[in-house]
């Protein structure tokens, strides 16, 4: 019990000493004078002064050891800009304020920053979020609230996503509402989104004045609306839009986070005139320190103000209650010293600007608000160049009972179903980046973002006013009537084009004509009649090319794309002696004579040893080795070949000599029954080397194309119609025509279908799209008529269209057939005088290594001999010139002989002995002067290289070369002897 006590007594000395001094102190701290200035009779500027009490209290109670301490003195601006200069003046000149907080919006924050600058105090603002005061570069300016451009990314993402084309800011005039369009419009662009229109809306505007400014957006076709402007005007302007209509199905509002940070505060009927409105609202971090405060705050506020009932705190009490925090340590830090004001010269003259001293610890208090770090309730406090950074943002949507979180977005991730509690830049996964949505008019169908306009006024679609070519575009004018008729191949389809649009759209065809009823200019002038805007659309042959789609979107092109060269065709079939040579190419006439030749040297070598037929004379040789050869061509050679090599290359050769006869054959055929019809110009380069005039439509882009290629514009000529085109193409270039003309493909394809028995088309020169239709940059009809285009063009509609106004170029056979082709060349023939060739070669090869084979004892010794290599060379070849009697033909034939001879060796003793009887008579040997012995060949001639009479006295080519000798023997018989010759 006496240590209880003891303990208990301890404990209260220690408590008392602690009070004691903690009262020595607060007798010790330092007062620095603060200003504030602050609209009171509003919402924002009640929260934010609460706020900041708050604030200031929670911080000194934290650290009670601090030596300075900040005094409030607060100026009611009375939402003017001149109370707040006024205020600001006083603060400086007579408080002598080191800092002052606000002023509460932008406009009173232009003036009051330009003081502070003077002055060197530093102006903290929670509330001002004007882009345009950063442009002031100031550097005692400090916000702590987020620059309304940093939310610019997050509504062009939203518009982004869904896809729209175009957007309308609607704006407060005044600094607040004008600062953010600039940047708006630039995120816009970077998206592909156009602002069409810009409403700016007073903010002392009236109910009608809005409403006179809503009916004017509800005429145009733009559906996507951006509403920035300050709360307490934004609860007038969505009551009048949901009262005129403006608020149901098809329309897009999307809010600023001016705006939607104060929802909470509004009342359930605003609530509800703003059912379906997409918002960005500023993000913070919902901490337990938050939820702490906001009980605290409630019930604070509610003690100070007991007439507002059910007050919500917001993030721009938030930002007031760390931007006094931050100040109160920065004052801290900068020390105790140096609170004054350096004086002006006292004068009776000076003005009340003049007359503002210079803070003496302005910049020390300046760098020490620079380098404040903490963790505020708003978020991460930090500066950077003056601005607090946050850039995180929700996107909800409003609804009858207050709002719905339907994503997030932060710079480096864009939008998000879900954010990392403990990381703003890290999402978890999600299928859909955006959740369900409610639009206006209680509709789950995202809206297009566009209709076609309500005010009656038709769309204005301009046409080309033209002479030829009026298959395309006709302007016929009816004098009787007054009235306007336009027709056309290019009509009718886009027509039929926006008739297979999934809504109405009421338009009207106007001339692009000049007041004489002719054209008022070039088609690039027509197109940029829809860059100005006096035309909503262009249709006709206009082509679409990449210099006007810097000022117009095209839709997708309906018609054929390329620039080509026309030129007349002349017949050159003439009908000359050397007519029978055209069939082929020269290439092909020189490969196959030497084939012809190689082929007949081939044979030669495969039966020259082995067939009679092939030796002889040397002359001889060569003149039945050509005939051989050439003779396959009709198929009439008479020799036969016996190798088997060479019977296969025979038929090889045969094969190839037969595909070139019948190609020769047709060829030839067709150059003397055909008219052969030739363009007189093959390459537009002919033209430009050579000058010749060449000729383009008039008002066509295609006269950009030919100065670029660097044709001599002296050497180009116009024409309008397809008659001109005729006649200037007859009289050629020498005599004041053209030699050619540049045709876009349908232009190309309607000519020909005229004239296409005269001219023909001999290549594109130039790569480009087809005819488009015109639309304003960003027009919302673009997409629609692409759609259409392609399934226009892909069905029945579109050939019945062709065939209407197009349908001359199907009457005629298309010229390009009429021309001939070119003579056979070897490229056509090459593979087979490759599989000719190399069977050849290949039979050369086995031959002579069979030949080298069989006589190698012979050459072996002919190589050893003594002598030259040409000797030794000589000699293998005098081998190789032999007959070779082994060949089993040769082998044959001998047998025949010899039984043939056998059975004539009796009959020819039988003659022999009585022979003999006349030369063993005295008469006989007188009279017979030869030796007794002599043998006489019964030929009578030396053997010879085409055969020897056989004992019938039949010559036999194919035999070998004998003599039939007779000798009579000693005893008076006679011995009958055959002599074999081998060559």
């Amino acid at each position: 019990m006496p240590t209880r006590i003891a303990f208990t007594l301890f404990i209260f000395i220690i408590l008392s000493e602690r009070n004691l001094l903690a009262k020595a102190q607060n007798t010790s701290t330092i007062p620095v004078n603060v200003g504030v200035i602050l609209n009171f009779d509003t919402w924002n500027g009640k929260m934010g002064f609460s706020c900041i009490n708050m604030a200031l209290s929670d911080f000194y109670a934290s650290n009670p050891h601090y030596r300075t301490r900040v005094v409030l003195n607060s100026r009611d601006s009375k939402s003017d800009v001149v109370g707040a200069a006024a205020a600001a003046l006083d603060l400086l000149k007579n408080i002598e304020v080191q800092a002052i907080i606000g002023p509460q919006n932008s406009m009173q924050a232009n003036f009051v920053i330009d003081l502070g600058d003077k002055a060197r105090v530093p102006i903290i603002s929670f509330s001002a979020t004007s882009p345009s005061l950063s442009s002031l570069g100031s550097s005692y300016f400090f916000r702590v609230t987020q620059n309304d451009s940093s939310q610019v990314n997050a509504i062009s993402a939203i518009v982004q996503k869904y896809k729209w084309r175009e957007a309308v800011p609607i704006y407060v005039d005044n600094a607040y509402g004008k600062g953010i369009i600039p940047f708006l419009v630039d995120a816009l662009q970077n998206v592909d989104a156009r602002v069409p229109y810009r409403s700016v809306i007073s903010p002392l505007a009236t109910d009608d004045q809005i409403g006179e400014e809503l009916y004017k957006l509800m005429t145009m076709q733009t559906r996507v609306f951006i509403v920035h402007m300050s709360s307490k005007l934004s609860y007038r302007f969505f009551n009048k839009a949901k009262e005129i209509g403006m608020m149901s199905e098809g329309y897009v509002w999307i809010t600023t986070n001016g705006i939607t940070d104060s929802l909470c505060s509004l009342k359930r009927s605003v609530l509800n005139s703003m059912h379906g409105v997409l918002g960005v609202k500023t993000y913070f971090q919902e901490t337990k320190e938050l939820e702490n405060f906001t009980i605290r705050w409630e019930r604070k506020f509610q003690e100070d103000n007991r007439a507002i009932s059910n007050a919500e705190l917001t993030v721009i009490g938030l930002w007031a209650y760390d931007a006094a925090s931050a100040l109160a340590m920065a004052i801290e830090k900068v020390g105790t010293t140096n609170f004054y004001f350096q004086k002006t010269n006292a004068s009776s003259n000076l003005t009340e600007l003049e007359a503002i001293g210079i803070s003496q610890n302005g910049p020390k208090l300046h760098e020490a608000l620079m380098g404040i770090k903490f963790k505020g309730l708003a978020g991460d406090f930090n500066f950077v160049n003056g601005q607090s950074q946050s850039s995180t943002f929700k996107i909800i949507n409003v609804n009858g009972n207050g709002e719905r979180l339907v994503a997030f977005w932060t710079p480096e991730n864009g939008l998000s179903r879900k954010l990392n509690s403990g990381n703003t830049s890290t999402y978890f996964s999600s299928k859909e980046n955006v959740g369900p949505i409610i639009w206006p008019g209680d509709s789950s169908s995202v809206p297009k973002g566009w209709v076609i306009p309500t005010n009656g006024k038709k769309l204005k679609i301009g046409v080309p006013v033209k002479n030829g070519f009026t298959e395309f575009v006709k302007v016929t004018y009816d004098p009787s009537c007054n009235r306007t008729q336009v027709t056309g191949y290019c009509v009718d389809v886009f027509n039929a084009v926006m008739k297979t649009l999934p809504y109405a759209v009421s338009y009207e065809f106007i001339p692009f004509a000049n007041s004489s009823g002719g054209s008022a200019g070039s088609y690039n002038d027509l197109v940029y009649q829809v860059f100005l805007r006096n035309f909503d659309a262009v249709v006709g042959d206009i082509t679409i090319t990449a210099n006007r789609s810097n000022f117009v979107d095209f839709s997708l092109p309906y018609t054929e794309s390329g620039v080509s060269l026309v030129v007349p065709i002349m017949d050159n079939g003439t009908r000359n002696a050397w007519v029978f040579l055209k069939p082929l190419s020269r290439d092909l006439w020189i490969t196959s004579g030497c084939f012809f030749v190689f082929i007949g040297f081939v044979v030669w070598v495969l039966e020259h040893r082995i067939n009679d037929d092939f030796r002889g004379p040397p002359a001889h040789q060569i003149g039945t080795s050509l005939w051989y050869s050439f003779s396959t061509m009709v198929f009439a050679q008479r020799e036969i070949v016996v190798s088997n090599l060479a019977r296969f290359v025979v038929i090889i050769w045969v094969f190839v000599v037969l595909i070139l006869t019948q190609s020769y054959t047709a060829s030839l055929t067709s150059l003397l029954t055909v008219q052969q019809l030739q363009p007189t110009v093959t390459d537009i380069n002919q033209l430009i080397k050579n000058g010749e005039y060449v000729g383009y439509q008039g008002g066509s882009f295609v006269l950009a194309i030919l100065k670029k290629m660097n044709f001599d514009e002296t050497k180009l000529k116009v024409y309008d119609t397809p008659e001109e085109c005729d006649i200037l193409l007859s009289k050629g270039s020498a005599n004041g025509g053209i030699a050619g003309a540049i045709f876009e493909i349908p232009y190309m394809k309607l000519f020909l279908g005229q004239y296409c028995s005269k001219y023909t088309m001999v290549e594109s020169i130039y790569k480009i799209d087809g005819f488009g239709f015109v639309f304003p940059v960003g027009s919302p009809l673009v997409s629609d008529v692409s759609r259409a285009v392609l399934n226009v063009t892909e069905g029945e509609k579109m050939k019945n269209i062709e065939n209407a106004w197009l349908g001359k170029q199907n009457n005629c056979i298309d010229s390009k057939n009429k021309v001939s082709s070119a003579s056979l060349s070897l490229a056509s023939f090459w593979g087979l005088f490759l599989i000719a060739g190399v069977t050849s070669l290949s039979a050369l090869i086995i031959s002579m290594s069979m030949f080298l084979y069989k006589e190698r004892e012979q050459i072996w010794i002919s190589y050893h001999s003594e002598g030259s290599i040409w000797r030794r060379i000589h000699d293998t070849l005098r081998i190789f010139d032999r007959k070779n009697i082994n060949f089993h033909i040769f082998r044959k034939r001998a047998l025949q002989d010899e039984s043939r001879i056998d059975s004539n060796h009796v009959i020819g003793a039988s003659e022999a002995s009585q022979n003999t009887k006349y030369l063993q008579s005295p008469s006989s040997y007188t009279t017979h002067t030869e030796p007794p012995f002599a043998c006489l060949g019964t030929s009578g001639t030396s053997p010879g290289e085409y055969g020897d009479f056989n004992p019938n006295g039949l010559a036999s080519q194919f035999e070998p070369a004998m003599e039939l000798i007779s000798c009579p023997n000693l005893d008076g018989t006679i011995t009958l002897e055959i002599a074999h010759e081998n060559y």
